[in-house]
């Protein structure tokens, strides 16, 4: 029988679990089945090896990245280069364009069916951001 450690007090929670804890190892040392069982119950499992290998780490309801940086687009050419550039993009492309780049604060251009009135959006959070500290420059 494994004994407890005589600096450890008898009516402390420290000595309550000292006591338990020999009493389990004992039993541990007498029961193969106890034992197996004790140790089942202490495996931490490895959440490596728990995953699937070809499974994507990301949510499928991810939206798709912008092909293109709006900000660079937009000094290049300025309000006309990229609102030429997204006139070419479909109504959901546009909405991935919102979403990537949080310009739905309001939660209206999502619900919108027109993807000029997202492209005006688009345009419009653009130059705010782009003249954003343009004091301090």
């Amino acid at each position: 029988m494994v004994k407890a450690s005589p600096l450890v007090g008898t009516a402390t929670p420290v000595g309550v679990l000292a006591r338990i804890s020999t009493v389990v190892a004992a039993e541990a040392g007498r029961s193969s089945r106890f034992a197996s069982a004790l140790s089942r119950a202490v495996r931490v499992p490895d959440l490596a090896a728990s995953e699937e290998p070809g499974k994507a780490k990301r949510p499928s309801n991810r939206r798709k990245p912008c092909p293109f940086d709006l900000f660079a687009l937009y000094a290049e050419g300025q309000e006309h280069g990229l609102r030429a550039r997204l006139a070419a993009l479909g109504l959901e492309d546009l909405r991935d364009i919102v979403a990537e780049h949080g310009m739905d604060t309001d939660r209206l251009a999502m619900k919108w069916k027109d993807p000029q009135r997202v492209v005006e959006r688009i345009v419009e959070r653009v130059m705010e951001r782009s003249w954003k500290g343009s004091a301090f420059r």
